[in-house]
């Protein structure tokens, strides 16, 4: 019997990569007031599950992926043994829109019951046989480096790499350091030939619960690991019961796969249990230990430092160089050789003046708010521990509903701000803030969608899904725009300190580096200085299947992202001004988002250095997804340097008298 208890729900993760992030950083960032808390808490609702002596453990399949092709596929698209029934578990909108088909498997465990040898699938001592087509496609999956990705009791199954950090010849004074690999390997290629791991060696590791004396031990699984192995058919002996005896030592040959042939072969598995010291709430240390912590770490600090330091920089030289500019602008009896003189106050009358396209410009900006307020809301709710990644897919599910939630305020924000700019027609501008942005990545997405169909991948997004997508987007955050929308529109609009003439001033000819592009080159520098390590570990979490759980990290790479912004945003509007040029609106909005152009070039880096994809469906799907990333950063890091810079142009005009 399974039983399931409450009693360790709040310090599950005590003890974890997550709770060390989280306990350091407050420390050498004195922000001990927000995080100090957070190293006791754990996923609401989930409880570990406690076995009895000989209960099953079930064994799940969750997909097959590769970094080469980024197609995932469900564990049933290869020929491997299968149940009488197949279940698929229920999922959530993160774990279908990940690619995950989580479904069971003929493994049969029991809690702390050892299995030398086990055949799966044989009837009456046959092996299975494998058709052409099924060992063409048995061949084409190994080529391509697929891992099959296991589960027990919500544990991913992990494979155990000994690597030796120190090349002294002599043995004894090499330094073994053990990393953990997410899956386990479908098979191997040697001298142009394929071999299949036909046979898994389960090691699974138990926690021993302290128990009173008159009731029964209680286990917990804390460690979930296999060693894949390949074995030919000539060398396992399988008898009536199902049962077989593996070649001891070297001696046997690997499981071939001849994709022009049939090939016969035994699917088998053996399971040992060995108990660990190891608590249930510590147990995903293994599978978020990472080799470079330290350099993580590190680099991190460094970049913070720099960037702190910089913006300093920055604050002291705009701070000193405006408070020079107000006070000579204020000076009465200089006032006709201030005016005489070049300068952002002889741009006053014409500052504020609404630029071309604002139901568009404040449409974007207020998709930019709903983006701030989401990203916001999920990392500091992911730096708390409550979507860690034993809460398969929360992360996109609570991503995509905040993203509808926030509908509110990003129309509340647009509808203030076209209102500002003189808009009228403010249902058609609701209309295109609610449709504009979410339209062009559902497009982006629905072609990608399709080309994943055509490839029959689980990552394909099924029909009803996607309509439940599209209700979610136009009975949801549709709505919801319109509301926030009509309630800014009504709003008192934004303040200006001064008036704008009637008749625009002319725009001086400008120096080469006031040039759109150039400014981008700039701008985007320091922000993305700030988080371009944090992207390096997002980047693999993403397309090398790996966990990522720094989000304190990320929390604080957010914060040093939005002053950073913020500050070059109000620099590159202070040099326009100056420069008697006032069309500051939509190039402020597209040099703030400068940093994009970053990342999209160490997208392209990473493409070409760190993943080895080489067809076209998988370089589409790569560069179609970092296109929505980039313009997602791009409307996110826009908004913040746009709202940055209108804040500092209100403040500066109202410090100064305009006659």
């Amino acid at each position: 019997m399974r039983t399931t208890t409450s009693a360790d729900v709040i310090t599950a993760t005590r003890g974890s990569k997550m709770a060390t992030a989280m306990d350091w950083l407050p420390w050498s960032l004195l922000l001990l007031s927000l995080m100090c808390e957070t190293s006791a808490f754990y996923v609401p609702g989930v409880a570990p599950i406690n076995f009895h002596q000989n209960d099953p453990v079930e064994i799940k399949a969750v997909k097959l992926t590769s970094s080469r092709t980024q197609l995932p596929y469900e564990y049933y698209s290869l020929p491997f043994c299968q149940p009488r029934k197949i279940t698929y578990k229920a999922e959530n909108l993160g774990e279908v829109l990940r690619g995950d088909r989580i479904v069971n498997t003929p493994f049969q465990v029991l809690m702390n019951s050892e299995k030398k040898c086990e055949v799966l699938c044989s009837q009456s001592n046959k092996p299975v046989t494998l058709t052409v087509e099924q060992s063409r496609l048995v061949a084409e999956r190994i080529t391509e480096d697929y891992y099959v990705h296991l589960i027990a009791d919500n544990l991913p199954v992990a494979t155990r790499l000994e690597l030796y950090s120190n090349r002294d010849s002599d043995d004894k004074r090499k330094e073994k350091d053990v990393q953990f690999e997410h899956g386990y390997r479908l098979g191997f290629t040697d001298v142009n030939k394929i071999y299949l791991h036909n046979h898994l060696s389960f090691i699974l590791y138990y926690h021993r619960e302290d128990m009173e004396e008159d009731q029964e031990h209680t286990y917990r699984v804390v460690r979930f690991e296999v060693i894949p192995q390949s074995i030919r058919l000539e060398d396992l002996k399988a008898d009536e019961k199902s049962s077989c005896t593996l070649p001891e030592g070297t001696n046997s040959s690997p499981q071939e796969i001849d994709p022009t042939k049939e090939n016969q072969l035994y699917f088998t598995y053996s399971v040992h249990w060995e108990e660990s010291d190891i608590k249930w709430a510590s147990r995903w240390d293994t599978y978020l230990t990472m080799s470079d912590v330290q350099i993580h770490w590190f680099s991190i600090i460094n970049s913070v430092v720099v960037v702190f330091f910089l913006s300093g920089i920055l604050s002291m030289i705009i701070i000193r160089t405006l408070r020079k500019d107000i006070a000579n602008y204020n000076k009465e009896d200089d006032i006709e050789d201030t005016m005489e003189e070049s300068g952002w106050k002889l741009v006053h009358g014409d500052v504020f003046r609404p630029p071309q396209y604002p139901m568009i410009l404040s449409s974007l900006l207020g998709s930019g708010i709903q983006l701030f307020c989401m990203i916001l809301i999920v990392i500091f709710v992911a730096m708390l521990g409550m979507l860690s990644p034993s809460s398969r897919g929360a992360l996109m599910t609570t991503a995509c509903f905040l993203f509808m939630f926030m509908g509110v305020f990003g129309g509340f924000s647009a509808g203030r701000l076209y209102r500002t700019l003189k808009g009228h027609r403010w249902k058609k501008g609701a209309f295109c803030t609610a449709t504009l942005y979410p339209g062009v990545v559902f497009g982006i997405c629905f072609v990608l969608n399709c080309f994943i169909w055509g490839k029959h991948s689980s990552g394909a997004v099924p029909f009803p899904t996607m309509v439940a997508l599209l209700c979610m987007w136009f009975g949801i955050s549709l709505p919801l725009v319109y509301l926030g929308y009509y309630f800014g529109f009504r709003k008192q609009p934004y303040d200006n300190p001064v008036r704008t003439n009637q008749i625009p001033r002319q725009i001086p000819e400008q120096r080469w580096y006031m040039n759109r592009f150039v400014g981008i080159l700039m701008a985007g520098i320091l922000p993305f200085g700030a988080m371009f390590i944090e992207l390096f570990f997002i980047f693999s979490a993403i397309w090398e299947n790996q966990f990522y759980y720094l989000f304190g990290f990320l929390f604080l790479v957010f914060i040093i992202l939005v002053v950073s912004c913020s500050q070059i945003s109000i620099v590159m509007v202070y040099f326009q001004l100056c420069a008697e040029d006032y069309r500051w609106w939509w190039r402020n909005f597209l040099v703030s988002g400068g940093s994009a152009f970053y990342v999209l070039v160490y997208a392209m880096f990473y493409f070409v250095n760190k993943l080895d994809i080489v067809e076209f469906i998988p370089s589409l799907l790569y560069f179609g997804y970092t296109a929505l990333m980039v313009l997602s950063f791009w409307l996110l890091t826009g908004t913040i340097g746009f709202y940055a810079a209108y804040m500092f142009v209100r403040k500066i005009y109202a410090a100064v008298k305009i006659d």
